[in-house]
């Protein structure tokens, strides 16, 4: 458990911009050679990448900090400053970066490929050497520009856990035991609750085109949307799966009830949770007098939403289950031709900003990446 977190504080600094520097020509035969002080380096940028292979922010919370380089200083014989470098900091997919004052939610990656990269913080431009305020009246300028200073924002980082098929229910229901009968995750399992203490991701193998990802949460309890059991503070991992996977124990002697109180909970959470498909599962048919509390739970859902699929299986004995995989590769494939949000697909609408998205291999104009004190009289060449 220490190795994931969902949650973590960092600073991110920029680079300050490298000064302008004051120099003149000296060189034998050539007297009065006029000012050659070059430009200070742009300072580097704060840049964040989605990183498909993470799936925590441990990363993050033990490297509170990220500075990037300052630019470098000007010097003589027109030489510039080299800019500063970039520092990179890589997020799962499902990441949220939010203000940590105001709680303003500035970017959300869900949909960005790997080679993008999102600047939120742009680094300091570089100061002008003297070389560029030289003139007929003033063949000798003795000033050049500061760098600018870079910028400085603390942020809370958010991770959602992106899924197509997000497991619901009670501590004990054999969730865990169902994504290791279908994927290569080996979560801990074991006869007492609460044997799932952080979420679980496994990727079930359809063909050699497409794979689905199953997410797996820690058990929910009566009164986790207030924050009871660990259901409130992992609920929000399944805010992004396309749909939702009930699993009823109807060994429990609460079962006939179990699914309205999941939905009641994760209604109270979140009401979007509930516009969702979803399939229900009645596990443990193996234990005697199951299979007739399982009949009834079916009844029971069926009548009052027609549309949802209940499947009867058990984990344990591996029955049923290849009916329980064929719905859950239709649901998604399904939902995939209609392009609904949340196959690693979510279309989020993200708030106007100046932060700009920038290829790797896309450049900054010279120029541009330079100060100017609009507060002191500058002579440019020519005037």
């Amino acid at each position: 458990m220490l190795q994931f977190a969902d949650e973590a504080y960092i600073e991110v600094r920029s680079g300050k911009g490298g000064n302008g520097c004051i120099a003149f020509r000296r060189e034998k035969y050539i007297p009065m050679g006029g000012p050659a002080g070059g430009d200070g380096g742009k300072g580097g940028d704060v840049v964040f990448c989605v990183r498909r292979n993470l799936r925590t922010l441990a990363h993050l919370r033990y490297h509170p900090i990220f500075k990037a380089r300052n630019g470098g200083d000007g010097s003589g014989r027109n030489r510039f400053g080299a800019d500063g470098e970039d520092v990179v900091i890589p997020v799962p997919p499902g990441t949220t970066l939010k203000d940590a004052e105001t709680g303003e939610v500035i970017r959300e990656f869900t949909t960005e490929s790997e080679d993008e990269r999102f600047v939120f913080l742009h680094g300091g431009k570089g100061g002008w050497g003297n070389v560029h305020f030289k003139s007929s009246t003033n063949q000798a300028p003795r000033y050049a520009h500061d760098g600018k200073p870079g910028e400085e924002r603390k942020l809370l980082v958010e991770l959602s856990i992106m899924a197509d098929v997000g497991l619901v229910g009670f501590p004990n229901a054999g969730k865990s035991s169902l994504l290791d009968y279908f994927t290569a995750a080996r979560p801990k399992i074991a006869p007492y609750p609460f044997t799932t203490k952080i979420p679980n991701l496994g990727v079930l193998h359809v063909d050699t085109d497409s794979d689905i990802i199953i997410a797996d949460i820690p058990g929910i309890i009566e009164g986790a949307s207030e924050g009871a059991g660990l259901g409130f503070q992992f609920l929000k991992h399944i805010s992004r799966t396309a749909c939702l996977l009930f699993m009823i124990d109807c060994s429990d002697e609460n079962c006939l009830s179990a699914y309205a109180t999941l939905r009641s909970e994760l209604g109270t959470y979140s009401p979007e949770l509930l516009n969702k498909p979803r399939i229900v599962i009645c596990n443990k048919i193996d234990v005697e007098g199951a299979t007739e509390k399982a009949e009834e739970i079916k009844k029971n859902i069926l009548s009052e939403e027609p549309e949802t699929q209940v499947l009867m299986a058990s984990v344990m004995e591996r029955r049923g289950l290849g009916a329980v995989k064929d719905v859950i590769v239709k649901m998604v494939s399904d939902l995939d031709r209609m392009r609904i949000p949340g196959k690693n697909h979510a279309q989020i609408s993200f708030p106007s900003s100046d932060n700009t998205i920038q290829s790797k291999s896309e450049k900054s104009d010279f120029l541009k990446s330079r100060s100017v004190d609009e507060s002191m009289e500058v002579q440019y060449p020519g005037q």
